[in-house]
């Protein structure tokens, strides 16, 4: 049944797009990037970096240069902008950056390490814009010189540089005279990134073009992005089948026929692997008797061995994600720090073996008590659950149907449950459910996935720790990953992370989903690929990476810049 849905969906999608409207006269200028970055239902004018319910998806990077961009795909190495150096004190307490030299704002006046400074004091000043907590982090923020600023942190954290280059320095002759900078929509936005200029805005499309003072315009070949608003796959799958957009990424149901063969010469795609997807399991679930099974370790062990995962990436994924069997779920985006001993010994409740899970539930007192086909407690309480998933992420739907399929044939009372986004993410917070399908986030290295999804600090408080398992010598050790800049000890602590999370399978890891990246290569070159794998790829926002995409890329030979393109807003 599942095969037939996806085969419907995707001559649905094809029909769309071979029914699309042709382009309209007058191509985008071929030095202009045709972007989608995020669906809309329609542009609101919000340069805002700090908004995270509006903010357009242009912002961060492209007006807003980072201090540092520290390369995922490669362990976190630094790729040196606005800064050009930094380090910690001997007691860790100190975070040292070095400016670079000559840096201008859009505007023309001179960066300096008192925009810094003023930024993190906005942030401490008006609480709604510390988003990333840095005020419970971070004790100061001085400007030593023009081109030095010192962060003294209230305790030793080393993953915190990670963080602290993920806010946007904003310039302080412009923010300190914005009344209520939590409101404020900064409709002409003054950067420091390489595309600073609104050339252009509607609600159907915007153009962002060249700042006129980048201080690496010699490396920026591109003049404009240009965003046209996409509000569904559908209309997405279209334009990008009639070669209208270069970069973009999506899932896209087979995507050889519905987007590579319109034009296998130019339409590519590359889905390097990224965060673990899961089955979150809530310990604490409001009914009895599924809390009861939830608790039990190998109630949960069965449930991981019950899931092939190989199907559930063939057939769910058309083969686009990479199978997770890691009983950590660390997964292949971190293989340099696999911890092999929790593997050993319990790396065999992450592979299929329904015969497996079938003895581990029997073992362990679970059986059918009243006679009604399905497994129950020991004691008789019924186990009857859904697995919740939110509508319209069709992949992470699919593989539900089948993770559920499988508990099925174990036994088990399981049906799939499908709410909006909005709904899925909150009752996860709030701890009504029973099992959901979930992302983890990606890092730098392991440690943010891990930290976020099962640190009790977060427990409970957002969508990415809801299984409300907690261990204090899981908090220790991840506290004691950050408390260090020495790597054996790192490794030493990530160890033991992996060894708490394998031992207790607090989550079902199913794959590590790909990087949803495609590209045109008729109007521009350099793009990343498997060939040329600089940097994670994707252009969304929340990828710091993407501006070294940007600055790798180059209109093909021939095609030479000129003014931002005046076009129509369709995509």
């Amino acid at each position: 049944m599942i095969r037939r849905f996806i085969s419907i969906v995707v001559v649905a999608l094809a029909a769309a797009a071979r029914t699309m409207a042709a382009p309209p006269d007058g191509q985008p200028d071929p030095a202009t990037l045709t972007v989608v970055a995020a669906m809309s239902s329609g542009w609101v004018r919000n340069f805002n970096p700090f908004n995270e319910t509006s903010r357009l998806p242009s912002v961060r990077e492209f007006i807003y240069e980072p201090l540092v961009v520290f390369n995922s795909m490669y362990g976190g190495r630094p790729e040196y902008r606005l800064a050009t150096d930094y380090a910690f004190s001997p007691d860790l307490l100190k975070l040292t950056f070095k400016l670079r030299d000559g840096v201008l704002w859009s505007d023309g006046q001179p960066f300096t390490a008192a925009d810094v400074a003023y930024t993190f004091d906005l942030l401490r000043r008006f609480k709604a814009l510390d988003t990333l907590d840095m005020a419970n982090r971070v004790a100061s923020v001085a400007a030593v010189d023009a081109h030095t600023v010192v962060f003294t942190l209230k305790r030793v954290n080393t993953s915190i540089v990670f963080e602290i280059v993920r806010v946007p320095i904003v310039p302080r002759h412009v923010w300190s005279k914005v009344a209520d900078p939590v409101a404020f929509t900064n409709d002409t936005p003054v950067g420091t990134g390489p595309m600073t200029e609104v050339a252009r805005f509607t609600p159907q499309v915007y153009v962002q073009c060249r700042n006129p003072n980048y201080w690496d315009a010699a490396d920026l070949k591109v003049d404009c992005l240009r965003f046209p608003q996409v509000s569904t796959n559908e209309q997405l799958l279209a334009a990008a089948a009639e070669g209208r957009l270069d970069w973009f990424g999506a899932f896209l149901p087979d995507i050889e026929r519905t987007y590579v063969a319109a034009d296998p010469r130019h339409h590519r795609y590359w889905f390097p692997p990224g965060g673990t997807v899961a089955i979150d399991i809530n310990l604490n679930s409001p009914s009895r008797g599924n809390r009861a099974a939830f608790r039990n370790v190998n109630f949960r062990r069965a449930v991981s061995m019950a899931v092939d995962r190989r199907a559930i990436v063939d057939i769910a994924g058309y083969g686009y994600p990479e199978v997770n069997e890691y009983a950590s779920g660390i997964g292949r985006a971190y293989q340099d720090w696999v911890n092999g001993e929790a593997e050993r010994q319990y790396g065999r409740y992450a592979h299929f073996d329904k015969g497996g899970a079938q003895a581990l539930l029997a073992e362990s007192g679970f059986r059918d008590v009243n006679g009604d086909g399905y497994v129950d407690n020991a004691d008789g309480s019924p186990i009857a659950f859904d697995i919740l998933a939110p509508a319209g992420w069709t992949d992470w739907v699919n593989a539900t149907q089948l993770v559920a399929e499988s508990l099925n044939a174990l036994g088990l009372n399981v049906r799939v449950s499908t709410v909006d986004p909005a709904s899925w993410a909150q009752r996860l917070i709030s701890g009504d459910y029973d099992m959901a399908i979930n992302g983890l986030f990606p890092g730098e290295t392991p440690y943010r996935s891990f930290d976020t999804g099962f640190h009790s600090r977060y427990s409970g408080k957002t969508r990415f720790a809801p299984t409300r398992f907690t261990e204090p010598d899981l908090d220790g050790a991840l506290d004691a990953f950050v408390a260090t800049i020495d790597p054996t000890e790192q490794r030493r602590a990530m160890d033991k992370v992996q060894m708490i999370v394998a031992a207790n399978t607090p989550y079902v890891p199913l794959f590590s989903n790909p990087t949803w990246y495609e590209y045109n290569t008729r109007r521009f070159t350099g793009w990343f690929n498997a060939d040329n794998p600089v940097a994670r790829p994707d252009v969304f926002d929340g990828t710091p990476e993407r501006l070294l995409h940007l600055l790798a890329l180059a209109p093909v030979k021939g095609q030479a810049a000129s003014s931002p393109p005046h076009d129509t807003g369709t995509p």
